[in-house]
């Protein structure tokens, strides 16, 4: 039977949106089939059967091989229309047949409960105790302490407790969200000491109630004449609506604001743009009203201006136009990505995700997915979170992986670069990169090489390293303000645990410093790279794929031996298979004996390694093949570690199964140098960067990583 957790709470503005999709993080690392089942949803129109924002976030995100109509039971109409006629018990008997229709395909249900929006349901709280009954669900209550004192808040979690307890409801933990954070801890303590199952209190995050400017648009119909899609996710944290002169106007802006003015105003329109491309303040957009559109000359300026910014025009008028902007709070959805991990780091900050997943009693699931894979990067970094320096601190994707990982809690960060550049740049984009705020979550620091005082140091340090090349303290005052030298160095003396840069240097550029500060560890002979191919079903690694040109015999052996140590270090059970163009004894040639004499190599140097080679890759991964071609191996057929002959081969099979098999490759992630320093691919996506963000985290996770301050 699925394990279901049912999210509901006991009246509107409770904000548990945060709290479901945090839930759903939760479920998907443990088990790969998660369901999500809404009971009643809106009808989007008269005879529509409607859809809802949250579950249209999860299919998207978790991409659910539910259908959509799956994901819902009736519309709140239907369900009147139902209950009307034959009672609340026929009601309550369609909902349970179409909730276990969605259990049946999976190992776990997330199920999200009414509301309390305009529902016409009696005892709407009754109603949704008595469908996680019939669904043998834990119930997850959420109450919201929005603009509530603390004898408020904590006065309605101990009632909404005593309720559904009455109801008899299995309840798996109380949250109280969007909780002033000044009242938090006395909130947070009074719940601990007076009910007898977990309790966390989630502070208000005012970025999480920001709308987006995309919500803005299609509240008021605007109709968007500038802007990209990233723009149009911005927070709009405030209104200014122009009337004044300009220069009255400019001493309004604050930062994330959306101006407000009449279409005939060219001049508020280009002085907020251009104060935006100046960073003072960086705005979210422009609204235009009266349906006047700007000449075609105002137009072109204002996208030289403010790229990607968000310029709209709607017909009415001011007033109406603000009387429908501020009733607006945002909302969590397919379209606001950015929300999303804001909200996850909320919720994994604040809530102990793993005495939840102990009281729902799941077990970790034995296919290993992409996603599954990805979740427990993530969660491992941040267990025991790690300081990494990222060198291209101005590249946008750089900084959108930045906004995720710091938001997310996943590490700490350095950012490298002129400060005042980077945060220009951050804003332009709509990225909030957050201010160290007195807590536990991740933090942010900019640094310039230029005008570091690490700058000195750092050129002593480089000079002494590289004096039998003819190095000097005043030549490497210069080195030493390249970005790639001073993150290397930070990680050499400390001050970072890992660096990971390639978005826009070259591979030479990012791992060349590594070798000459960094060096390799003990017992090391060679720097290699693998991949994490992350398959429908389990995960491969792959090695090397992306640094040695032609390793002979020795280096191969001890490719195959960092590549065994990192496939352990994530999870991966090694089991090596060294490949060939040739299965055991059925071939000759230099390039099989290099391989064979690479594999005596590996069971001289670790004989508790599991390795077999040479051996053709359908042996190494098919058990069939492998019956036929070495029966009895402990590694044919079952191997997880691929040690590729020459970079040639292991390039282009990589590429071709990412592509033509549509696996996920996390890499390259480089091993053998005594601290970690991982290159990115030019091409990087941004969840790419994150993985390997988190990657060199857990890389850095040892007891002997040292200390540093920055400064």
């Amino acid at each position: 039977m699925a394990r279901s957790v049912y999210v509901t709470g006991i009246d509107r503005g409770d904000g548990r949106q945060a709290v479901e999709l945090g839930v759903m993080e939760l479920l998907t690392r443990q088990v790969d089939r998660v369901g999500v089942f809404r009971p009643l949803v809106h009808a989007a129109a008269p005879g529509e059967n409607g859809t809802d924002h949250v579950v249209e976030l999860l299919r998207d995100r978790y991409r659910l091989d539910l259908s959509p109509a799956e994901l819902y039971g009736l519309t709140y109409e239907e369900a009147a229309a139902l209950q009307a006629a034959q009672g609340q018990e026929e009601l309550v008997s369609a909902l349970v047949d179409r909730f276990r229709a969605v259990e049946r395909k999976c190992q776990a249900v997330l199920v999200l409960g009414t509301d309390f929006a305009g529902t016409n349901i009696p005892d709407e709280l009754a109603f949704n105790a008595r469908l996680a009954n019939e669904f043998g669900a834990w119930v997850l209550p959420v109450v919201g302490g929005h603009d509530e004192d603390p004898q408020a808040v904590i006065a309605e979690v101990l009632g909404a407790h005593r309720a559904y307890l009455d109801l008899g409801c299995s309840t798996l933990a109380m949250i109280a969200n969007r909780v002033a954070p000044g009242i938090k801890q006395q909130v947070q303590r009074a719940l601990s000491e007076k009910l007898p199952i977990p309790s966390y209190v989630i502070p208000e995050e005012p970025a999480l109630a920001a709308p987006t400017v995309a919500q803005l648009v299609e509240a008021t119909d605007a109709e968007v004449l500038l802007g990209d899609a990233a723009g149009l996710t911005r927070d709009v944290r405030s209104f200014v609506f122009g009337g004044a002169m300009l220069p009255t106007f400019l001493d309004a802006l604050t930062e994330g604001a959306l101006v407000v003015t009449p279409g005939d105003r060219a001049d508020l329109v280009v002085g907020s743009l251009a104060a935006h491309a100046a960073g003072a303040p960086p705005i979210a957009g422009v609204l235009l009203t009266l349906g006047q559109h700007p000449g075609p000359n105002v137009m072109a300026l204002a996208a030289r201006l403010a790229p990607g910014t968000p310029v709209a025009v709607v017909p009415e008028g001011s007033w109406p136009t603000a009387a429908t902007l501020t009733h607006l709070e945002g909302r969590l959805g397919p379209a606001s990505p950015r929300k999303a991990d804001i909200a996850l780091g909320l919720f994994e900050l604040h809530v102990d995700t793993a005495e939840l997943t102990k009281r729902i009693e799941l077990s970790r699931s034995e296919r290993v997915t992409p996603m599954m894979f990805e979740h427990e990067l993530l969660e491992r970094a941040r267990g025991d979170r790690r300081h990494v320096v990222l060198p291209e601190g101005t590249e946008e994707r750089v900084l959108r992986a930045a906004e995720i990982l710091l938001r997310r809690n996943i590490c700490d960060l350095t950012l490298l670069g002129e400060p005042e550049a980077i945060r220009r740049r951050a804003a332009s984009l709509g990225i909030d990169l957050p201010q160290d705020d007195g807590t536990d979550r991740a933090q942010v620091r900019i640094v310039d090489p230029a005008s570091s005082p690490l700058r000195q140091r750092f050129a002593e340090l480089y000079a002494e390293l590289r004096a039998h090349k003819g190095m000097t303290v005043e030549l490497a005052l210069d080195v030493v303000t390249d970005v790639s030298y001073f993150g290397t160095l930070m990680v050499q003396e400390g001050i970072a645990d890992g660096m990971v840069s390639g978005a826009v240097h070259s591979t030479a550029a990012t791992i060349r410093p590594a070798f000459e500060v960094i060096k390799t560890s003990p017992g090391a002979s060679i720097v290699s790279s693998v991949f994490f191919m992350c398959l429908a079903d389990k995960v491969l690694v792959y090695g090397d794929c992306a640094v040695n040109p032609d390793p002979d015999a020795q280096q191969l052996a001890d490719i195959a031996v960092q590549s065994a140590e990192t496939a352990a270090q994530f999870g991966v059970e090694p089991r090596v298979a060294m490949l060939s163009y040739s299965t055991g004894t059925s071939g000759s040639g230099a390039d099989v004996d290099k391989v064979r004499r690479a594999t005596e190599l590996v069971r001289e140097l670790r004989p508790d390694i599991l390795v077999e080679g040479p051996i053709q890759y359908d042996a190494a991964v098919d058990a069939r093949v492998a019956a036929t071609k070495l029966p009895g191996s402990a590694v044919a057929g079952r191997a997880t570690v691929l040690i590729f002959p020459d970079l040639n081969t292991g390039n282009n099979t990589y590429k071709a199964v990412q592509r033509s098999a549509g696996a996920v490759a996390v890499g390259p992630v480089l091993q053998g140098l005594r601290k970690p320093v991982n290159d990115l691919s030019r091409g990087a996506l941004v969840q790419d960067i994150v993985n390997t963000v988190a990657i060199t985290a857990i890389q850095s996770q040892s007891p002997t990583a040292a200390e540093g301050t920055i400064q």
